[in-house]
């Protein structure tokens, strides 16, 4: 069997410095200048590591180097360089590899990256082969990843030895990176890529909230604001339903970023994982909280869009001052299905396990799995 696999290298890497993504050489520039480091190559390897021992005598066809070629070599996998990629990767090498790898007849193209990396492979491969995305961007609205890392070499593994034999079309959705860093969420599809029907493994789309969630998240934020309590510091992850209760506290916070609010007062806007850090370092642990809420649809908490709440920080905060909220609306499109933990540390993960209460509304909570 032959198979494509390529990494893009600098996916991801605008999450901890809050630029919520790297399309375009200047944001890219700006994300090194705030000290960002590229975080792909350990997202593709978790996968890499699930699905090595299946590769067998499979043969791998994937970019040199960053992009995949070292990667595979690493773990013995058979492997056969494309290219040479560029020093600055750029969606010109995605699409290349992408266009050589459909040439040598390849059954299936493993790509690690974000809704950007998703969209670059789709202008090229379509639904002509199936795919298996490695959730290693910002946003990763797209339905085409994996829940994570682990997950995508378990569905790739599955592909190997012939036990993947259903496949379903998934969009691939990208937004607006200049309008989402205003606070605007601008999506487009671009089309239909081909994956395992794996409901287990893959994530869902995004889904947007309606009018009815509007008023259900108002609701919320009134309840929750009036639950905070005073010299505690409470960090305000990114959503929609967050946004409503800053909005609430008559803050001027950001609706995609993570912000920090004491005794009813903005104490910080839109922050870097460093920024929190040192903030959090300054109060007493029990004075420390967060409040996240659920991407729609999909039901990640953590590792979808506030990557600045890195391990780090999540373990800087007692797992009891934790608190997700989600509109009772948003809670039914998961239609029962368990709230989703990619950190990027498995062990922090494994901590987070269990069942958590959400609340959905004024002195209503429910118990949901997190796995």
């Amino acid at each position: 069997m032959k198979v494509g696999f390529l990494i893009n290298p600098v996916a991801g890497m605008g999450g901890k410095v809050a630029l919520k993504g790297t399309d375009g050489e200047d944001i890219l520039r700006r994300a090194l200048e705030l000290g960002a480091e590229p975080a792909a190559g350990a997202r593709a390897e978790e996968a890499v590591k699930a699905f090595a021992e299946s590769a067998g005598d499979c043969l791998f066809y994937s970019p040199s180097g960053v992009m995949g070629a070292d990667l595979l070599k690493k773990y013995g996998i058979r492997t056969e360089p494309l290219f040479e990629p560029s020093a600055h990767t750029t969606p010109a090498d995605t699409k290349r590899a992408a266009k050589m790898m459909l040439e040598r007849g390849v059954a299936l193209i493993v790509f690690a990256g974000g809704d950007g990396t998703a969209r670059d492979v789709c202008a090229v491969v379509g639904e002509s082969v199936p795919v298996v995305g490695i959730p290693a961007g910002v946003k990763i609205h797209s339905a085409v990843y994996a829940k994570r890392p682990g997950a995508a070499g378990i569905l790739v593994g599955r592909f190997l030895l012939g036990l993947a034999k259903r496949f379903a079309s998934a969009e691939v959705v990208d937004i607006d990176e200049e309008a989402f860093r205003d606070n605007v969420v601008r999506a487009r599809l671009y089309g239909y890529m081909k994956v395992p029907d794996d409901r287990e493994f893959m994530q869902d789309r995004k889904i947007g909230s309606g009018g009815t969630a509007a008023e259900e998240a108002a609701e919320l934020a009134a309840y929750v604001a009036g639950c905070m309590e005073p010299g505690t510091l409470y960090l305000v992850g990114s959503g929609s339903t967050t946004m409503r209760l800053l909005e609430r506290l008559e803050v001027d916070g950001t609706l995609l970023g993570v912000d920090a609010v004491m005794d009813g007062r903005l104490a910080g806007r839109d922050l870097t994982e460093a920024e929190i850090k040192k903030l959090l370092a300054g109060i007493e642990r029990e004075r420390r909280a967060l409040i996240v809420t659920v991407i729609g649809g999909q039901g990640h908490i953590f590792g979808r869009g506030n990557q600045q709440l890195s391990p780090d920080v999540i373990r800087m905060i007692p797992k009891e001052n934790i608190t997700v909220i989600a509109t009772p609306a948003k809670m039914a499109q998961l239609f029962g299905k368990s709230l989703i933990v990619d950190t990027g540390d498995s062990s922090l993960d494994e901590e987070l396990q269990g069942y958590f209460p959400v609340v959905t509304g004024r002195a209503r909570k429910i118990m949901v799995k997190i796995s």
